[in-house]
């Protein structure tokens, strides 16, 4: 209830503003999710203004919070209320109380560069589903990789697929830009030189909704320590609701480092020599460096059935070996499994020629 009412405070201050002319060249970034320089959002801000037209960005991120009622309530609602284009890498749920001029483009890149598991209006019901559908009806472009997905991002947004367009994201730009990758693989051995010279395997689960209160780390870290290889190193991301509940003690093994407040997850892609996740969209970025992947799913029959459930057949669909204990992912490393990375990339991207951002770009303006 105190959200809704937040959400219609926006609103209001979002339409006085509206008696403000509209600025051709304003953009509102809103980057809730990443707004580092390797996110969608800030791949695209940082080429709209090299191109050296003109645009100003007002960037609206989480730091932008309610206790500060007149940045927020004032200042972001006139920015977005006289804004030309909005670029979204998450859902802003003040837009269900919003309508936009015809001609403002509304643009969501999303924060995932694919899906396995399902999101959005294919699990989210009651009050939140329907916030959600009705600030997913202002988009005007929502923007993926493939037109394999469209179908799944038209049901996902409650939008048409007209308004999806398969030109690719920015982000993979980066992860195709071998270069860039090997100056942030340098950047971290510089930081963590303990493991030049080692295997470095990332443990990057995915974040579950069952878990809200009482999140734990299933796979079993003093048995992955005590038995990995000796040239072996395991560096674990959680997702940021998990990782700020999480105790963790530095020191308890040489081996294993807690890198899930390192900023920006595509250096640790570029370290990566090994992959384990389990229904975490980070495999869509990861399998563009065709590398070896294991998917630790221990919950795989529960995630199905009272979980957020699958878009296909899961078994079937991961460019990797499903595995559901400690023991089996041990024993997936110490195997050269089959890298299935290529098929599932030809599959679920179409243009992989680093350009994603100059089409969208050339799209939108």
């Amino acid at each position: 209830m105190i959200k809704k009412a937040g959400y219609l405070l926006f609103a209001m201050f979002y339409y006085l503003s509206r008696l403000f002319p509209r600025d051709r060249k304003k953009i509102f970034l809103v980057a809730t999710h990443d707004d580092s320089p390797e996110g969608n959002i800030g791949i695209a801000a940082e080429a709209i203004q090299q191109r050296g037209e003109g645009y100003h960005l007002i960037w609206f991120t989480r730091e932008d919070r309610i206790t500060d009622p007149i940045n927020f309530f004032i200042r972001k609602a006139y920015h977005l209320a006289t804004a030309s284009y909005v670029f979204l890498d998450n859902e802003f749920l003040p837009m269900a109380y919003l309508r936009f001029s015809k001609s403002v483009k509304v643009v969501q890149l999303w924060h995932g560069t694919g899906t396995i598991k399902k999101f959005g209006q294919d699990v989210n019901m009651g009050a939140l589903g329907r916030l959600e559908y009705l600030a997913n009806q202002n988009i005007t472009h929502l923007i993926v990789n493939s037109e394999e997905v469209k179908a799944e991002y038209a049901s996902a947004f409650g939008v048409s697929e007209d308004k999806i367009y398969p030109i690719g994201l920015p982000r993979t730009d980066l992860l195709l830009d071998s270069h860039f990758l090997e100056d942030k693989r340098a950047q971290f051995l510089d930081q963590y030189p303990q493991v030049r010279r080692k295997r470095c395997i990332l443990y990057a689960p995915t974040f579950r909704d069952s878990e809200v209160d009482s999140p734990r780390i299933h796979l079993d870290l003093k048995k992955m320590s005590d038995q990995m290889g000796s040239e072996d190193v395991l560096l674990i991301r959680l997702h940021p609701h998990v990782a700020q509940k999480i105790s963790w003690e530095e020191d308890r093994w040489d081996n294993i480092i807690n890198v899930s407040e390192y900023p920006g997850v595509t250096t640790l892609l570029a370290t990566a020599d090994v992959l384990i996740t389990d229904y975490s969209s980070i495999v869509f970025e990861y399998c563009l460096r065709e590398k070896p992947m294991i998917f630790y799913a221990y919950d795989l029959e529960h995630f199905e059935k009272e979980g957020r459930s699958f878009y296909r057949d899961y078994r079937s669909f991961v460019p990797g070996k499903v595995v559901r204990s400690t023991e089996e992912v041990l024993k997936c490393l110490q195997m050269a499994g089959e890298n299935k990375s290529a098929a599932f990339t030809k599959q679920m991207f179409d243009k992989l020629d680093g350009n994603a951002t100059l089409r969208l770009l050339e799209l939108i303006f």
